[in-house]
């Protein structure tokens, strides 16, 4: 399949006081972004005129634009959202910077589904200043959901070597338990297994899930849930087809390095799974939220008021996201492509091992 068009980023600026605005222009500084896509950043180009003076920044011009349809492919573009009056106040939590990320945010969903541009990837937001009548949501996820009308979601975090999901997202941990449920899982595997098909182009995928309880509930001593909810889960999905295995206590999982015969892991809980995660791929890590009719894409990092302006913050998750969100968009391209062509051949990931799993959930926990 040749791509003759390139996509079109849209590019939210999140907050403007944090490092967002450092990691965007640190990205665009690189000519070859341009040659991938054409980036579309939805924001102010007073205040990227302001972090580029306090960066030094000088081999980075932006576009002027009003609309998408106005791009030019040769360059970095820039739609104003927001009052050209605001004040940049770097490392603070300011009232006036939660409302400019909502309104960037606002404009570059509403040209995402008119078509007019491609993806979208956010930068970090500040969740507690962000907030308003228009804005009562814990993130972006939830906002992109019921922009799009999705009931159900995976927040996946994505780096190179790691795949992972959570049944529940950004909740009390007292708040876990009882919202762990069969169907949850059940709608979380059915996400994860059909992204990894058509938005990471995996044949065949397999998916651990781990244990909520310390050693897996030994057999009920520790909790419950394992027998009564995540087992009964897994033996229906896998009824469905879905190569899903465990349950697995966590320390033993990833203390292994079994994780690395999986294509993605299902973590009951935020920090279940995002603890190694983060610390194996901090730097390079990306958020995606999968189980949308669109493609969004965030850096695994947040707006880090501490190091503003300071000229400290690493581009690398926001590259990452910004590939990702492109590289997702032709998968889903060529899955179409395949769907409606069943009888044309195509090699979409040559270089994918099948790897036989063996692995007994009694043998993961090394204590």
């Amino acid at each position: 399949m040749v791509y003759n068009t390139k996509i079109k980023v849209g590019i939210s600026h999140g907050d403007i006081n944090g490092i967002s605005y450092e990691v965007i222009m640190k990205t665009l500084q690189d000519a070859r972004i341009l040659e991938m896509c054409t980036p579309i950043v939805y924001g102010s180009p007073k205040v990227a005129a302001y972090h580029r003076k306090a960066l030094n920044i000088e081999n980075l011009s932006f576009n002027h634009i009003r609309t998408p349809q106005e791009a030019s492919h040769n360059k970095a573009n820039i739609i104003n959202c927001i009052d050209e009056n605001i004040r940049v106040e770097l490392g603070k939590s300011t009232e006036a910077a939660g409302e400019s990320s909502y309104l960037a945010l606002e404009k570059a969903v509403a040209d995402l589904k008119k078509g007019l541009i491609d993806v979208l990837v956010t930068a970090p937001i500040n969740k507690d200043n962000i907030q308003s009548e228009k804005f009562n949501f814990p993130g972006h996820t939830e906002y992109l959901a019921q922009q799009f009308n999705s009931r159900d979601f995976v927040m996946l975090m994505v780096s190179h070597n790691l795949k992972v999901g959570v049944v529940t997202g950004h909740i009390p941990i007292s708040e876990v338990s009882k919202n762990i449920t069969r169907d949850k899982i059940l709608s979380k595997l059915r996400i994860i297994s059909r992204s990894l098909v058509e938005d990471f182009s995996v044949t065949n995928p397999r998916i651990a899930v781990l244990a909520l309880n310390p050693h897996a509930g030994d057999n009920g001593l520790i909790g419950n849930e394992e027998q009564n909810i995540i087992i009964p889960a897994l033996d229906q999905a896998r009824s469905e087809g879905i190569t899903a295995l465990g349950p697995y206590p966590a320390d033993g999982f990833f203390g292994s390095g079994d994780f690395t015969k999986f294509d993605a892991i299902l973590a009951m809980y935020h920090d279940q799974g995002l603890i190694p995660f983060k610390f194996s791929s901090f730097d390079q890590g990306v958020n995606y939220t999968a189980g949308l009719p669109m493609i969004r894409t965030s850096p695994a990092h947040g707006t880090a008021f501490d190091i503003a302006g300071e000229d400290k913050a690493s581009p690398d998750s926001f590259r990452e996201a910004l590939y990702l969100a492109i590289d997702i968009h032709k998968n889903r391209e060529i899955y179409r492509e395949i769907s409606a062509n069943p009888l044309k051949r195509y090699d979409i990931n040559p270089n994918q091992v099948d790897e036989s799993i063996d692995i007994e959930a009694d043998d993961q926990d090394t204590l």
